[in-house]
């Protein structure tokens, strides 16, 4: 029997939780020698260039020459520069992104652009960010001819044509595209990467994902290593080395700390009292339930509830 909180699948579950607020451009088009500072902000930022190439500078990181076609994702990333060469002098962002005049910013004369770089910005709830932001390098960038790259570009320029008409339902559509822009950027990470990526696992471990999909469909039920490892058609040694090599911690801890992140989820929005979430998260009693969270989170659940109802600490929207 499935929990009473729905969930089934590990990346629409994590996606969900973080609540995502998305903010697309304004873009940037440009011609001749230009070069843009931006501060460090919360989150992430999606992106790709729809026509030229820039250079991207990230502090602590080797300068990146993007080109045409060529996507980046930055986690909670330090100050940045985007830049037509390496020898241009870069002059705030802030002031040039308030000048933006119907979803663009514009620099140079608009007969000579020679750029177009799409650009979107997404917050999460503070209360759960950590569940991607805390897996994700401050960069990452694929290349249009990455296996994932070709279907990257198409929703960049699918992003871009949004921005660009003024069309009935446009900011619907670019909220979703950026959302669907960040699940295959999320793919192409986890792809690339030999570094545990959590729950990013699931998207190319075929018998990790079942076990993945099996906890999130059914949260509340008392796994065990022997239950999970059948799933997964291995024997228990070889699932658990397996899961923590890939996920990062043992299933054991996985299970709980994602049953905390659906606690705190629930606890904000006030949606089951504490002994209905204590069973909907699979403990026989809401004391057991009590001291998990607390040992988890650092509060009681009844503590962490009174601080949500408060009005919530906005994510930084800067540029």
């Amino acid at each position: 029997m499935s929990s009473v909180l729905g969930f089934r699948d590990p990346v629409a579950d994590a996606i969900g939780l973080l609540r995502p607020r998305t903010v697309v451009g304004p873009n940037l088009r440009a011609a001749g020698e230009w070069a843009l500072r931006f501060d460090t902000f919360l989150h992430v930022r999606v992106g790709g260039l729809v026509r030229g190439t820039c250079w991207l500078i990230l502090e602590g990181h080797e300068p990146v020459l993007l080109q045409e076609g060529d996507t980046f994702m930055l986690g909670n990333p330090p100050p940045y520069v985007l830049a037509s060469t390496l020898d241009a002098s870069p002059r705030p962002a802030e002031p040039v992104w308030a000048g933006a005049e119907d979803g663009f910013v514009r620099i140079g004369p608009e007969s000579e652009e020679n750029l177009y770089l799409c650009v979107g910005h997404i917050a999460f709830d503070d209360r759960n960010a950590a569940l991607l932001t805390d897996l994700l390098p401050p960069l990452v960038i694929v290349r249009v001819a990455n296996p994932h790259g070709r279907r990257l570009a198409q929703l960049i320029d699918l992003l871009a044509t949004e921005v660009g008409v003024a069309a009935a339902g446009g900011p619907l559509v670019q909220n979703h595209l950026a959302q669907i822009l960040l699940v295959h950027m999320l793919r192409a990470h986890a792809d690339q990467t030999d570094r545990p990526t959590g729950w990013l696992g699931a998207l190319n471990e075929d018998g990790i994902g079942a076990a993945l999909r099996a906890v999130h469909a059914d949260v509340a039920h008392s796994w065990s290593l022997k239950e999970l490892a059948e799933i997964s058609h291995m024997s228990r040694s070889a699932f658990a080395q397996a899961f923590k090599s890939h996920v990062g911690v043992p299933p054991s801890e996985y299970l709980i700390q994602w049953r905390m992140s659906l606690a705190r989820d629930a606890l904000a929005r006030d949606i089951l009292s504490i002994s209905e979430l204590a069973r909907a998260t699979g403990y026989l009693s809401e004391s057991a339930f009590s001291t998990a969270f607390r040992r988890v989170v650092g509060s009681s659940p009844a503590q962490f509830r009174n601080r949500a109802r408060q009005p919530p600490r906005s994510a930084v929207n800067g540029s």
